[in-house]
């Protein structure tokens, strides 16, 4: 029997939930696989694929086994890639010897902190500083760095690249480039120590910045212990309970969490120390000047320009926001209304509760898991002819029971031809329930990126992982998201859509491996579809009765989000405002005297003695001088969705220039180039401004909805 078969079978045979429920509603065969209870496989019989089919991952040693094979290949790629004739052979053998690598650290790189199995994660572990220290005695040796400079220095063989692979040997000599090749060999070796040390520093600031901090049992009112873990004689506090309807509890969290770590903080320093020494030695102005060089905004100037004028352009907003959350905590709190900035969150979530009546409970029982990937099943299928099958994995080849495998078939224009070009476009495994010591938090993973095998004369399918953390269904319901969940949950899928219709001929430039600023843009973009009532009209629908949700309610949602969006907004700038300050030169004072003159300047709100909210701001690893990205690209996803989509949502001839013009690249075209394509002109940075600002203006047809409902 059939995949398909056995999941129709599954959603005739099997009462889900309640026979109301089953006259109803009938799900397609993908969300009859999401909305079912996850089961347990019987392996008795059945041989081990290992891990995502990879035979050495059976078992935890499987990993050495992998590394092995991997460095070996690497050793016979690096030869070719040094005696081949400059062309595009040159960087053809770059990216396969680029693609044996990630193939294998990517993919210990999610094991690392997803398996259930502790030898499988610490066995990832030691892969992942295996590779990586390959990776940085390649990104310093100079035979290989000839060969590409060979080929780049000969004007006649670079006119005859075509430009992606013009573009993929320029990255990757960028890459040579920002590790200190170029250098004499005691620079170089300063430049490899500082990158050394900088990896311990990235760790060490990492699991700091997680770390929860404790104060005595007896310093904070006993009636309020409860809020927080004991530990002894001590109380832990791991975050800002932000949420907590009690004042107090969220200024102890607040002052507690954030209290300064000595450690931590030396850390901190060193680490920006250590970036702009590196980026000094390599010939960069600053780390930040260094980290922008491709993306769209391309300098820190232009990023500061985009920061100040959002800043200037909302001010009245904010003001006003800020104006609305004070009367509110004097409402609720009379004898202490000073607004703190850890009143922020939860005021601005009671002010949209009050005005919209949007209790995630109300919406709950019409966006199923189930409901939610048919809608999205739905929206590719209109918009880019791709469909979503389940597909069960085989013995070994997900961690967990409960991982759902898709594949992406395309679909005809017409349902009864099969497209004779592209067939599977790849897979996208499905990590979406909560486990223990699981991460707690929505993401995306390349486990091996898309690209052209000139050897074999195929294309390499990407596979990526979806991770969220989604309570599980029960016996008597399916896992019921909220809204919040759900937009989520269509923002990742917008990222694993990047990566299976990016059909690049290199991985090293597939999918979501381009710019920062350019990578969030299809995400966000995913969650303009998941508000418009025409899309969420088509799935939905309550999982027992089958009545579809209200449009007033939608409505209502997305009202709700303009409530204190202008504060919301100013509060990200300051976040990214203190990113490129702290990667600038360097300036005679500490982390925390930049952040409490930025926080003044940038937020408004006072800053609180002896707190140190940076040594929490995780984001300075990964998003180094970039955190202003998910700004920039919401500003762009915000100009793509009102010029492209508001009118139509699901018109396939957009869907398919959208494809064209800004998926099917990934990081092999200049990122502005991709944005003005679709746009059919160059933006500014006023008009990234001031599409941000014209998303916070009221609806008032949702006001008209609202007093006719």
């Amino acid at each position: 029997m059939s995949a398909c078969k056995r999941l129709l079978y599954f959603a005739k045979h099997r009462s889900l939930w309640t026979h109301v429920r089953r006259n109803v509603t009938t799900w397609s065969p993908v969300g009859a696989a999401f909305n079912a209870r996850p089961h347990r496989r019987l392996d008795l019989f059945e041989k081990s694929v290992g891990l995502f089919g990879v035979p050495e991952l059976r078992s935890p040693s499987g990993f050495q086994v992998a590394t092995k094979a991997a460095l070996k290949n690497t050793e016979e790629l690096v030869k070719k890639a040094c005696s081949c004739s400059p062309g595009v052979e040159t960087v053809e053998a770059f990216d396969q010897l680029s693609d044996g690598l990630c193939k294998v650290a990517d993919l210990a790189d999610f094991v690392k902190v997803a398996h259930p199995d502790s030898g499988f994660r610490e066995a990832a572990e030691r892969t992942c500083v295996e590779i990586g220290t390959v990776v940085e005695k390649l990104n310093t040796n100079v035979e290989l760095c000839k060969s590409l400079k060979k080929l780049l220095d000969n004007s006649d063989v670079v006119a005859k690249l075509d430009p992606d692979s013009r573009r993929v040997a320029e990255l990757f000599m960028f890459d040579f480039e920002i590790s200190g090749i170029h250098l004499d060999d005691e620079l170089r070796k300063k430049a490899v120590a500082l990158h050394v040390k900088l990896l311990d520093l990235n760790n060490e600031f990492l699991v700091g910045s997680h770390m929860p901090n404790r104060i005595a049992r007896s310093a904070i009112p006993e009636h309020l212990h409860l809020h927080f873990a004991s530990e002894g004689s001590f109380i832990q506090v791991g975050g800002l309970h932000a949420d907590s309807p009690d004042d107090l509890v969220r200024e102890i969290a607040y002052r507690i969490y954030l209290y300064p770590n000595a450690d931590i903080m030396e850390c901190l320093e060193e680490l920006l120390k250590c970036r702009y020494k590196l980026a000094k030695l390599v010939g960069y102005e600053s780390y930040g000047h260094r980290a922008l060089k491709g993306t769209m905004a391309k300098t820190p100037e232009t990023v500061m320009t985009f920061l100040q004028l959002l800043t200037d352009k909302l001010s009245d907003r904010t003001a006003k926001d800020f104006k609305m959350m004070r009367d509110m905590k004097k409402k609720l709190n009379p004898r202490n209304s000073e607004l703190m900035p850890w009143d922020h969150p939860y005021l601005s979530g009671v002010l949209r509760a009050e005005r919209y009546n949007i209790e995630p409970s109300l919406y709950s029982p019409y966006l199923s898991l189930g409901s939610c990937m048919e809608g999205l099943n739905n929206l590719f299928t209109q918009l880019y002819g791709v469909s979503l099958m389940s597909e069960p994995p085989r013995a070994g080849e997900v961690w967990s029971d409960d991982v759902r495998k898709l594949v992406n078939p395309v679909s005809s224009v017409t349902e009864a031809v099969v497209h004779e070009t592209e067939g599977l476009l790849g897979y996208i495994y499905c990590d979406f329930f909560h486990r223990a010591d699981k991460p707690h938090q929505d993401c995306h993973f390349t486990i091996r990126g898309g690209r052209w095998c000139q050897e074999t004369g195929q294309y390499q399918l990407p596979v990526v992982v979806l991770m969220l953390s989604l309570p599980l269904p029960t016996k008597s319901a399916p896992t019921l998201l909220t809204p919040g969940m759900m937009e989520n949950l269509f923002h990742e899928m917008g990222h694993a859509m990047h990566s299976m219709l990016g059909r690049t001929r290199y991985q090293h430039v597939t999918g979501t491996r381009c710019a920062t600023d350019f990578a969030e843009v299809p995400s966000i973009l995913m969650e303009y579809f998941a508000t418009d009532y025409r899309v969420i009209s088509q799935f939905a629908r309550h999982y027992e009765t089958g009545q579809p949700l209200p449009e007033s309610m939608v409505a209502r949602l997305c009202e709700s989000k303009k409530v204190c969006g202008a504060a919301d907004t100013q509060l990200q700038i300051f976040y990214a405002v203190l990113d490129q300050l702290y990667h600038s030169a360097p300036q005679n004072r500490s982390t925390t005297e930049i952040l409490k003159e930025m926080q003044q300047k940038f937020y408004g709100l006072p800053y609180t003695p002896n707190t140190a909210w940076q040594l929490r701001f995780s984001h300075l690893i990964g998003y180094g001088a970039k955190y202003y990205s998910y700004l920039m690209s919401r500003a762009v996803a915000s100009m793509v969705w009102k010029q492209c989509f508001v009118q139509d949502p699901l018109n396939r001839d957009m869907g398919e220039r959208y494809r064209q013009e800004m998926l099917a690249h990934g990081g092999a075209k200049e990122p502005m180039l991709m944005v003005e394509g679709m746009l059919q002109r160059r933006p500014t940075i006023e008009d990234f401004v001031d599409a941000l600002v014209s998303e916070l203006n009221p609806n008032f047809e949702t006001f008209i909805m609202d007093s006719e409902s």
